[in-house]
């Protein structure tokens, strides 16, 4: 299982909006939410291009304590079900 935790989605989501979207992030927009949004859908082209299935979750919530314990309060925000094509 694979654990990726976002560290700057803020600045990621200001880079790409400008100055003027940076003041809504938090008020209109969820930084987080928006960049999890973009990477689940970049892994499920290059989960299908390895033949890879998967669950891939976007969970609200989890923090990372230190190198060794999450805090999981599970809140699903999305889940995608990546699976292949029959015959491909």
């Amino acid at each position: 299982m694979l654990v990726i935790e976002v560290t700057n989605a803020r600045e990621v989501v200001r880079q790409r909006i400008g100055r003027l979207g940076g003041r809504l992030i938090g008020k209109v927009v969820d930084a987080e939410a928006q960049v999890e949004k973009a990477l689940i859908q970049e892994l499920e082209t290059a989960f299908r291009e390895f033949g890879i299935e998967a669950r891939i979750f976007s969970i609200d919530g989890p923090t990372m304590v230190g190198r060794s314990h999450i805090e999981v309060p599970v809140q699903v925000r999305e889940e995608r079900q990546v699976r292949l094509k029959s015959g491909a």
